[in-house]
């Protein structure tokens, strides 16, 4: 079939613009990310004089970072529609955020829909796959306190452990609130039939849009940071809790991103742009800490109930395109999740003269030393 001449200018207008939006995400990264790692270093003098300080400092930083990948997405017509609870409501409180895992276009979506929740970027802690530690951001994940984690059975006892240790150690001696895990453990493409194996042998349900959680982490987190006696169990890291004043873990926030027609968006497609202007929709759950289960066996069977329960909402969304009304309503309610051009154009400036000074600052030491 031959190709029109508006085909074929369509075709160069999209590569044009990827090509563009690529070189953008480069010189983005590149003047970013060292001015991060800068900006900590010389503020090593605070950390020791006001820890506390320095890591608002930080936080702050980390915040506006998250906002530039927001913005790849935002400027290419990739928005948030919001469901179910209002999250904000516990923004201040320390939570833990169950979300499904579609693909790499996930975290960027979270990354985005956060920025507008208060304090909860700056402040929040993710578990992600130790692959992420050697992407472009691996650097700002391992100074912010985040944790990665090795997938597999013969990894699993050992990264748990960390993973409790990392806990106690990082956690509220940052003033962390959130905690971001993706408890399926993997893509949903990469897990299905792992998983429907699973169900089957065990006489659990089928899962289509969902795998089974897995919930070693989850366990962990809960017996680290939940204060004594809140549900029923007197939880690990007390004296954690003690020195810091903290009320411990308060909830759990369980997050249902979907997609338009069940077709996630991955991070090349963030960056490039060439996908149509798409509304992903994320539906929020909050529980009190107090009703989620401490006990291994059923903290597994309440973790399976959650994702059988995503499963349905997914599954109404795909039909409808919508999600289900809350209990107690007649008609579900979207809330559009916006963000500033003139905020996030600041932090862009910002980004580029910070890069353009710490140039200047080093050239003048190179020439002074060398």
């Amino acid at each position: 079939m031959a190709v029109t001449l508006e085909q074929a200018q369509r075709v160069g207008y999209t590569f044009l613009k990827a090509l563009l939006r690529f070189a953008f995400m480069v010189a983005n990264n590149l003047v970013a990310i060292p001015s991060y790692v800068l900006y900590l270093i010389a503020l090593q003098p605070l950390r020791v004089l006001d820890s506390e300080s320095f890591w608002y400092i930080e936080g702050v930083l980390f915040k506006w970072l998250l906002a530039m990948v927001a913005s790849w997405g935002w400027w290419a017509g990739y928005t948030v529609m919001e469901w179910g609870d209002d999250v904000k409501a516990v923004s201040e409180d320390e939570a833990v955020v169950l979300v499904n895992h579609q693909a790499t276009g996930d975290v960027c979506t979270l990354m985005m829909c956060l920025q507008d929740k208060g304090t909860v970027v700056r402040q929040m802690m993710w578990l992600m796959d130790h692959i992420f530690k050697y992407t472009n951001f691996g650097i700002v994940s391992l100074i912010h306190g985040d944790f990665f984690i090795r997938q597999g059975k013969a990894h699993r006892d050992q990264q748990l452990a960390l993973l409790k240790e990392h806990l106690e150690k990082y956690f509220r001696s940052r003033n962390r609130k959130w905690i971001v895990l993706f408890p399926e453990g993997g893509f949903l493409r990469k897990r299905r039939e792992t998983s429907q194996a699973f169900a089957k042998k065990n006489n659990l349900p089928f899962l289509q849009h969902v795998t089974l959680p897995r919930f070693g982490a989850t366990q962990v987190i809960l017996k680290t940071l939940v204060a004594p006696q809140e549900n029923g169990t007197p939880a690990g890291g007390d004296a954690v809790i003690k020195e810091s004043k903290s009320k411990g873990l308060q909830w759990v926030i369980d997050a249902t991103i979907a997609y338009p027609k069940g077709e996630p968006i991955d991070i090349q497609t963030w960056i490039l742009g060439y996908r149509q202007p798409t509304v992903t929709h994320v539906h929020y759950r909050i529980f009190p800490i107090k009703d989620v289960p401490a006990e291994p066996e059923a903290l597994s069977q309440w973790l399976y109930q959650r994702f059988i329960e995503k499963e349905a909402l997914l599954t109404h969304f795909y039909e409808t395109g919508a999600f289900p009304p809350v209990q107690g309503q007649t008609k579900a309610v979207s809330r559009e999740m916006t963000l500033s051009n003139l905020w996030l154009v600041g932090i862009q400036s910002l980004a580029f003269l910070s890069g353009g000074m710490w140039y200047c600052i080093l050239q003048y030491f190179y020439h002074c030393l060398f």
